[in-house]
């Protein structure tokens, strides 16, 4: 007999890595277009754009962060495989919702941010900290997303 919990418990840590990680997919590519201007024209600046290139790849690593708990909480990783129920396997599921969908959009929208940084230290490199800043604030959602994702899946009963 099919366990449909195990299954859809599964499937919340694959949207979890799978939609954080073509946020930041997108966001990384965002940046990497914008800085790779830059860096053609002047090549000292590669360090400073490549910082605001790595910010929104974060979301990615969110997203496989709370898969792997995930699957390790539920014994596919390191044990036996729970026998979920329906009930179980679909919260696990819902848990996961929270850093697939804040993962996805901040992402991109870290990425937009972190663009128009490298504007500014094409323009004014002295002033790089500013556009870091601007776009780091874009992770704390995603940072809240991966906490409210991760206290969920420790508090559901297996």
């Amino acid at each position: 007999m099919t366990n449909l919990g195990i299954a859809f418990a599964v499937l919340g840590a694959v949207f979890a890595s799978l939609f954080a990680g073509i946020g930041s997919a997108k966001g990384v590519g965002l940046v990497g277009e914008a800085a790779a201007g830059v860096v053609s024209v002047d090549p000292s600046k590669f360090s400073k754009v490549l910082i605001l290139q790595l910010l929104p790849g974060t979301q990615g690593l969110y997203g496989l962060l709370t898969a792997i708990l995930l699957i390790s909480r539920i014994g596919i990783i390191g044990g036996t495989p729970a026998d979920l129920t329906l009930s179980q396997g679909l919260m696990f599921f819902a848990a996961c919702l929270p850093i697939a969908f804040v993962g996805l959009f901040s992402g991109i929208a870290q990425g937009k941010s972190a663009a128009a940084g490298v504007g500014i230290v094409a323009k004014k490199p002295d002033q790089s900290g500013k556009g870091i800043i601007m776009a780091a604030m874009v992770e704390t959602y995603a940072i809240l997303a991966l906490l409210v994702s991760i206290l969920l899946i420790y508090n559901i009963e297996v």
